[in-house]
């Protein structure tokens, strides 16, 4: 099937997750997100004002991370965490899971927690994105967590914060996408750094994907769109909900 950049860009939330970013460099990447037109632009709670600023009045939501990357702060501080974001303006959660207590098999306390900010998010109209870190759990750990991450009412589960000890696999997408209903969509995050790999994660069920080589994926999305070459396998509508 023929797709556009567009297409692409609408799959791709740029993130800007560094511990080393400067205000200049969150600024910069709030401009490549406008001149492509990603999904979202994706950065640290305390870049949360930046992204509003630059964003507000175009089609790029800001997006922030929750808990990130471990995970293990208290339900009360992810939830704080999450309701400053959402005042200053944030359309988009990404929350990292307490890994901890999920190895621990204290499955109440996961969902409580997801629950907990989801709803919060909901409140406001914003997406809850639950980051599980595929690399520390096995395949039925996973499908566990993302059944339970359903029943909790998130948007999206999410493979990865990109800090694990790996990150996204065509493997836990198809996982992923099996384990819930068509309600809930599917992340890839960490390692996906060009066009085919993004290209691989949509036809395995991801709607969007964290992605820092964002100007490289759309460079590229752009070169085989002229040349007639860029095609792919499912819908825009498919891939990302009625965006």
């Amino acid at each position: 099937m023929s797709m556009t950049p567009r297409d692409i860009a609408r799959m791709l939330d740029h993130s800007t997750l560094q511990p080393n970013l400067t205000d200049t460099d969150i600024n910069k990447g709030c401009d490549i997100a406008l001149l492509y037109e990603t999904a979202t632009v994706c950065a640290r709670p305390s870049d949360v004002k930046i992204l509003v600023r630059k964003l507000t009045g175009s089609t790029v939501k800001a997006c922030t991370v929750i808990g990130f990357p471990h995970g293990a702060q208290t339900s009360s501080a992810k939830l704080f965490e999450a309701e400053e974001a959402l005042a200053e303006g944030c359309a988009e959660l990404d929350m990292v899971i307490n890994i901890g207590k999920l190895l621990s098999g204290d499955m109440d306390y996961i969902e409580n927690e997801i629950r907990l900010i989801a709803s919060a998010a909901h409140k406001t109209g914003a997406l809850l994105k639950v980051i599980i870190e595929t690399c520390y759990l096995t395949d039925e750990q996973k499908i566990a967590v993302c059944k339970l991450a359903e029943k909790a009412k998130t948007d999206f589960v999410k493979t990865s914060t990109g800090y694990g000890n790996a990150g996204c696999t065509i493997h836990d997408l198809k996982l992923m996408r099996g384990a819930v209903s068509g309600r809930v969509r599917v992340k890839g995050s960490g390692g996906i750094r060009d066009l085919d790999t993004v290209l691989s994660a949509a036809a395995a069920g991801a709607a969007r994907c964290g992605v820092s080589a964002t100007e490289a994926i759309m460079n590229e999305a752009e070169k085989r769109y002229r040349e007639g070459t860029l095609t792919g396998v499912i819908t825009l509508t498919e891939m990302n909900g009625a965006y």
